[in-house]
């Protein structure tokens, strides 16, 4: 199609060309903003995985494998409370009130 001026079939030409553009830049936006946010989630995952150091005003937080091990301790201190062992246990210290419980009604 043409309108027979060469400048205006130019500039009809340019106009299309600019907005094909336009468009393709708009659609590229829209699509890279669901990967930038992929991305920014995928930054929280690292840093709560592999903690994050303190800042001035900001305390830091330990990372998950720190924040297991601790756990672990915890647990393996429960534990050995829970089972007989060389009489410092608590299973140890209530065993005693029970025999000496046994003994006093008996």
């Amino acid at each position: 199609m043409s309108t027979g001026v060469s400048g205006v079939d130019l500039a009809i030409v340019w106009c299309g060309v600019v907005t094909a553009a336009g468009g393709a830049l708009g659609l590229l936006y829209r699509a890279s903003r669901g990967a930038r946010r992929l991305a920014e989630r995928l930054g929280d995952l690292a840093d709560d995985w592999q903690g994050t150091p303190d800042r001035p005003g900001v305390p830091g937080r330990p990372g998950v494998m720190t924040r297991l091990d601790a756990m672990e301790q915890q647990l393996d201190a429960v534990q050995h409370e829970l089972h007989p062992n060389s009489g410092s246990s608590l299973r140890d210290a209530i065993d005693r009130v029970d025999e000496r419980t046994r003994r006093t009604l008996d």
